[in-house]
């Protein structure tokens, strides 16, 4: 990735055999850069393009990639949602999780990156293509290993298994609570996506039918500032509201 000094934008690099053999230029606004340069360059190496112009090299960070190179077929959960999703199911290293409703694979690779490579995510999505793209994109981050891909829904899941959390982004979650309750160990939260209001309200009276508690739905709105410290202002565009997440946390079943 090349970050501009002047203007504080990113620039996403793919270089390959032909980029290199051929001493081919990377074309910026602000003039060229060769791939040889970018390609024998380290973390943090300032590059000038052939018109004098400063731009550093940065690897992309997962939050870079899931914004902007995750290959998108579905909306996706932004980061402002999955990171705080990830805390609140409290994902550690070792655990193993449940996603319904893959997508594009975005909260995938945040769950994935959370777990390590000593846990496991398994998630489950019904359009064989949105799991196929998924995939990719979690090879593309080598984070791949650390999940298991399953077409279908977790209705077809062992029940002997437990999990230490879980999360359900699927259009109408509700046949699936009673299972989800099933496969999600006691003490261990569980978490949803919302679109509506409605939905957040029709779960709600579902899972208090059942042993859960603590439950929380929040909505997060993300604004970002402008950096110039002269004209220190928000920007002019925000992330608003993108969805409700609901989280409740399992107890031992009264008999």
């Amino acid at each position: 990735m090349l970050y501009s000094l002047e203007d504080h934008k990113k620039y996403f690099v793919t270089i390959n055999k032909d980029h290199i053999e051929k001493n081919k230029f990377y074309t910026t606004k602000d003039g060229k850069i060769s791939y040889k340069d970018l390609f024998k360059a380290k973390e943090g190496d300032i590059l000038k393009t052939h018109l004098g112009k400063n731009y550093v090299v940065f690897s992309p960070s997962l939050m870079d990639f899931i914004l902007y190179k995750l290959k998108r077929l579905t909306q996706i959960i932004y980061p402002k949602d999955s990171a705080y999703i990830a805390l609140k199911l409290n994902i550690k290293k070792g655990d193993k999780v449940l996603e319904f409703g893959t997508g594009s694979g975005a909260l995938t690779s945040i769950l994935a990156w959370a777990v390590g490579d000593t846990g496991k995510v398994i998630t489950f999505e019904k359009e064989e293509k949105f799991l196929e793209n998924a995939k990719k994109n979690l090879e593309i981050l080598s984070l791949d290993k650390q999940v298991e891909f399953h077409l279908g829904t977790i209705l077809e899941y062992n029940e002997d298994e437990k999990f230490d959390a879980i999360f359900i982004d699927v259009k109408d979650p509700l046949p699936f609570i009673d299972k989800a309750s099933k496969l999600l160990k006691e003490g261990k939260y569980i978490g949803f996506l919302c679109p509506t209001t409605n939905q957040v309200c029709q779960i709600l009276k579902k899972l208090k039918e059942l042993p859960f508690a603590d439950f929380e739905v929040t909505e997060i709105l993300l604004r970002k500032y402008k950096i110039n410290p002269d004209r220190f202002r928000p920007e002019d565009l925000m992330i608003g509201h993108t969805a409700y997440l609901l989280f409740a946390r399992k107890y031992k079943e009264i008999k």
